[in-house]
């Protein structure tokens, strides 16, 4: 009887518990389940800081009725943050599964149409489109094999660039997340505020992510700053209030600006995070001098590539050869400077 009694609490829990996992399967699942409390978490922050703002500072109100535009400004910042934060989170990274069915789709289509030698290279339902460079496309159908095996140097052995727990072969610049499970292409990192991985497909939606929260924070500064200066001495509750918040929000807003400006130096040199962070692991970055940046086409096609690629595209980057790395590590002169060079 007593363990009966001792057990019966619990299944007491577990009975509202197993229904909620009925109606949202998606709880059931533990690493869902604290990715979604994250991202709650993260949106109770922003409402706590803009709705304490409104709160406390009646000058903020008053001027919001004479001059809408402020406030307006403001908050299509504050909402256009968060819904680029939800667009990131849920969009895909690129995942070399994905891009492999994508080619096998290709190839299937290929044989099934008869004139198909000026059609891109594209899935059945066009979503997806696999980008490959000049020496890659002497065929109409190529096998996934083939393909990443041409992005590696002769003589390379497959068992580099298979993945030992998907049991995939990876191109150049891809990694296994194990938060994910999946092999991600142009892997930078996993995002545990996102609950998502950064990679090839969403890694300039994560940029425009940081941009727009780093603004964010900013502009919430400078309205925290500006009410504690007209108000420092008439509530001291609210100004304790108001001060601890703007302590952590400049944490927030020294974190949020090194990391926007470390991913754009990652954009300019086509870097990743996993590439700078762990370039003596990889086995294909061993034996380039560290300042050479061997998949860098120059800051004006890196950024184009960057920005004006479609999230869609799977993109194979063959790793560079003897001659590009040699041309590459070649010092800098004043003609190279007026050449442009590095563009």
């Amino acid at each position: 009887m007593t363990i009966a009694r001792m057990c019966s609490p619990m299944r007491t829990w577990e009975r509202p518990m197993d229904r909620c996992f009925r109606i949202f399967p998606c709880l059931a699942d533990p690493g869902r389940r604290s990715s979604l409390c994250l991202k709650v978490a993260l949106v109770t922050i922003h409402l706590v800081y803009a709705g304490v703002l409104f709160l406390f500072d009646g000058d903020l109100i008053e001027k919001t009725k004479k001059e809408p535009w402020y406030t307006a400004l403001y908050l299509l910042l504050f909402v256009g943050t968060l819904i680029q934060y939800f667009a990131t989170s849920l969009s895909s990274p690129g995942y070399v599964l994905d891009a492999m069915m994508t080619v096998h789709d290709r190839n299937v289509a290929y044989k099934k149409t008869p004139d198909t030698s000026s059609q891109s290279a594209s899935s059945k339902n066009g979503s997806f489109v696999v980008s490959m460079e000049e020496n890659l496309l002497g065929s109409s159908t190529i096998s996934w094999s083939k393909l990443v095996s041409d992005l590696y140097p002769l003589g390379s052995s497959i068992r580099t660039w298979t993945c030992t727990y998907c049991n995939v072969e990876q191109p150049p610049r891809a990694k296994h997340c194990h938060d994910c499970d999946k092999c991600v292409l142009q892997f930078d990192h996993h995002c545990v505020w996102l609950g998502n991985c950064i990679g090839q497909g969403n890694h300039c939606k994560f940029w425009w992510y940081l941009f727009e929260e780093t603004a964010l924070c900013l502009w919430t500064g400078v309205l925290y700053i500006s009410y504690l200066k007209d108000h420092i001495t008439r509530i001291w509750w609210q100004d304790a209030i108001l001060i601890l918040l703007l302590i952590t929000l400049s944490v927030w807003l020294i974190f949020l600006l090194l990391l926007l400006l470390f991913h754009s130096y990652l954009i300019l040199t086509n870097q990743t995070t996993f590439e700078l962070v762990r370039r003596r692991r990889i086995h294909y970055l061993r034996g380039i001098p560290e300042r050479v940046h061997p998949f860098s086409r120059g800051v004006r096609k890196n950024l184009f590539y960057f920005c004006c690629t479609r999230s869609a595209v799977y993109r194979f980057e063959p790793l560079p050869t003897t001659q590009e790395i040699e041309e590459k590590s070649r010092p800098y002169t004043c003609s190279d400077a007026l050449t442009c060079r590095c563009c």
